[in-house]
């Protein structure tokens, strides 16, 4: 394992522990080429939406969308960050025009129920919570507890036959 290899995998480690500052120390020894890797950009991208630096993250995942406009991860992050600023509309255009790979992942389908939730659209937002639910039945604990999903919250209970 080269050095740079250690420390985007240490890099990588410390965010998934919620350790951004961390992180980024890993990343700042980089050579600089290596910033130009999509695993760097990720991690990167990651730090500042922990940190809340969602103008900043914004940027760099729509930099990803244009880097690889084929996966999932960067449009699921570019349509968060944009929902965290207060621009749930075009979260959801934006997620809407991301790749047919989206569709493979629960999260998508989770992300556009909170989006159409927020709007006000709650059939649409419990088609999507639905869907999100078959793919990945995990989701329904975090969605009782999503405070996007408040206006929801009876449709979400054990009890109630609808998703």
């Amino acid at each position: 394992m080269t050095d740079t290899q250690r420390r985007i995998a240490a890099a990588q480690g410390y965010v998934e522990l919620g350790l951004h500052t961390e992180a980024r120390e890993e990343l700042s020894a980089l050579p600089a080429a290596a910033h130009a890797r999509v695993d760097v950009i990720e991690i990167t991208l990651l730090c500042l939406m922990g940190e809340k630096r969602w103008e900043e993250a914004f940027a760099l995942a729509a930099n990803l969308c244009e880097q690889e406009p084929a996966e999932p991860g960067g449009f699921i992050h570019a349509a968060f960050c944009l929902h965290e600023l207060g621009r749930t509309a075009e979260a959801l255009d934006f997620l809407g025009r991301g790749p047919a790979t989206l569709r493979t992942k629960p999260v998508y389908y989770y992300n556009m129920g909170c989006y159409h939730a927020k709007l006000g659209q709650l059939d649409k937002a419990l088609r999507y919570l639905g869907q999100s639910f078959e793919m990945d039945g995990t989701l329904r604990r975090h969605a009782r507890k999503d405070p996007d999903l408040a206006n929801l919250r009876e449709h979400l209970q054990p009890h109630s036959a609808q998703p």
